[in-house]
């Protein structure tokens, strides 16, 4: 091994560490509401979420996660004021824990999650995920995140990649009729289908992919500043590893390389992004003010100034979502070696 790539990995260890001690520091922020750890058994799989305000999606998130072979969810509830806090309190198979602290100071809730993941993770097939992603995989509809992780555990494989592909509806969002108990992607059923580009972070190594429809709306003039789609939002967990930025990276940094740019044998994932229903308009106005999320710069101010309108995002090379093998067919995600 080359003297710079020892002296990376030494830097990257550190750095680790650093991140497992900030987050063992933020445990103070999050109190527990309702905690049931006798539910979470060796086998079990668990999701780990940080919420504010959710209950436009919360519903039909944990029906969809239960379906796919959730055990427990783990949330973080950032001082809601909608009913999520006291919904969230009553489900059985849900730990909650409450905080009024900063979002955006605590790495947008990661230094939250890190302390629950340290916790209860360890061993476990650990999901985290935004209340606004709905992840599919091939044969979602038909093998569960048992059969998934069974596949990768046989492989050796303890990461599952995923790209996050954003949808919404034809014609303006401030018309959809959203029902919170029903499945969103029945308003929000378009994607755009292939303007994506990626490339490989120097650093962490993981594939960084930009694109889709806040790309084409949003940042035609800043296109680098659009957002990361690139997620890992499925690992083995191990109580040494941490998420980096989001769910975007992760250390150490063998968990990152989960996308095989070459046609391999890997499974991926997509992470279905239901954030344009209605609820979007008034959140963005309160952003900013709160002023919690991203960099906070004037191009993200005038991208929530436009979402505040709740603008249409449908264009005539968008396309109609149909379900995973749609996304096969298009190299948004793969099957691997998995048959």
């Amino acid at each position: 091994m080359r003297l710079a790539d020892l002296l990376m990995a030494y830097r990257m260890r550190w750095k680790r560490r650093r991140f497992l001690f900030r987050i063992w520091r933020k445990r103070h922020e999050i109190t527990p509401v309702q905690v049931r750890p006798d539910a979470i058994r060796p086998d079990t799989i668990l999701c780990f979420a940080t919420v504010r305000n959710e209950m436009a999606r919360l519903p039909y998130f944990l029906e969809h996660y239960r379906k796919l072979g959730i055990g427990h969810f783990l949330f973080v509830d950032n001082a809601s004021d909608d009913g999520t806090s006291a919904f969230l309190a009553v489900q059985p198979d849900a730990s909650l824990w409450t905080t009024s602290h900063s979002y955006r100071l605590s790495r947008f809730g990661m230094d939250w999650l890190g302390w629950l993941q340290w916790q209860y993770g360890h061993g476990h097939w650990c999901l985290s995920v935004d209340a606004d992603e709905l992840l599919t995989y091939p044969y979602a509809d038909s093998r569960d995140l048992c059969d998934l992780t069974r596949h990768l555990d046989q492989r050796g494989v303890t990461s599952l990649g995923a790209i996050m592909l954003e949808l919404y509806p034809k014609g303006p969002i401030s018309a959809i009729q959203h029902d919170p108990a029903t499945d969103p992607i029945q308003s929000l059923n378009w994607f755009d289908p292939a303007n994506y580009r990626e490339k490989l972070h120097p650093v962490y190594q993981n594939l960084w992919v930009q694109g889709g429809v806040r790309d084409r709306v949003f940042f035609t003039t800043r296109p680098e500043r659009a957002p990361t789609l690139s997620k890992v939002p499925l690992v083995r967990w191990h109580w040494r590893q941490v998420y980096v930025s989001s769910t975007h990276q992760m250390l150490p940094r063998r968990l990152n390389h989960v996308f095989d740019r070459q046609g391999g044998q890997r499974v991926t994932g997509v992470l279905l992004h239901t954030k344009f229903l209605p609820d979007i308009m008034p959140k963005s106005h309160e952003e900013m003010t709160r002023r919690q999320h991203f960099e906070n710069s004037n191009l993200y101010t005038a991208y929530h100034e436009e979402l505040a309108q709740g603008p249409d995002l449908w264009s005539p090379q968008s396309c109609r979502y149909e379900g995973w093998e749609q996304l096969t067919a298009l190299g948004l995600m793969s099957k691997g070696d998995w048959v």
